[in-house]
């Protein structure tokens, strides 16, 4: 028999397979960290973007209190308490009751209702959105406690001199956020919405107020 058919040969030459493969093995590992390292190195540096990075890609952003452009609630102002805001509702679309539903489930979780009306009725326009929360400067925190009842509405300056707080629901409401989804907490201040402009940059518009009621015209006098 010869040297190289002995089982001592058969399993020197196993071992040395084997050493060979993990040295393989091994060496793409080894390969594999350093490319890893050098990646993760040159995008610390920014010296290189990932293409999924460079696409943009990022997680949806949180839904918050206000749309952008609003105006953001004065530092410190906490929510206030449902029973002491006092709100108008507004239906500013086509869709019989939506004031009066709307209305319903704010005083169901203790909101003030003083009236629910059609939008045009007190001054306002169409709203597209979900929606508009109008108030003064004496009723920011109010504002923003029944802005949080609300899936990003726009809250918008206006001149009342009271806190009282006009909603007007839009096309695109449906209900309230869940009251157990409300992001509120008891002496805790507000959350600032990302985008949202300093109260004392804020250009207060006028107060809506309802247009006249048209004149009747008087019968022509008989002859």
């Amino acid at each position: 028999m010869s040297a190289d058919r002995t089982p001592d040969a058969a399993r020197q030459r196993r071992h040395r397979h084997v050493r060979e493969r993990q040295a393989v093995v091994f060496g793409v590992l080894l390969g594999g960290l350093a490319v890893a390292a050098l990646g993760a190195a040159a995008v610390y540096t920014g010296s290189w973007t990932p293409p999924l990075l460079a696409r943009g890609f990022s997680s949806p952003a949180p839904t918050g209190l206000a749309a952008a452009n609003s105006p953001c609630p004065p530092e410190g102002a906490t929510p206030v308490p449902y029973g002491q805001v006092t709100v108008n509702v507004l239906n500013s679309t086509s869709r019989v009751g939506l004031a009066g539903d709307t209305a319903s489930a704010l005083a169901s979780r203790g909101f003030v209702v003083a009236s629910q009306n059609n939008a045009a009725a007190m001054g306002y326009t169409g709203y597209d959105g979900t929606a508009l929360i109008q108030f003064g400067t004496q009723g920011v925190a109010a504002a923003y406690t029944v802005a949080a009842q609300f899936d990003t509405p726009q809250l918008v300056l206006d001149t009342r001199a009271d806190a009282t707080v006009d909603v007007v629901v839009g096309k695109t409401y449906n209900a309230l956020v869940a009251a157990a989804d409300v992001v509120l907490v008891v002496d805790q201040p507000f959350a600032v919405p990302e985008g949202c402009i300093a109260l004392d940059q804020v250009t207060a518009v006028p107060q809506p107020t309802p247009p006249p009621a048209p004149e009747e015209t008087a019968p022509p006098a008989e002859g």
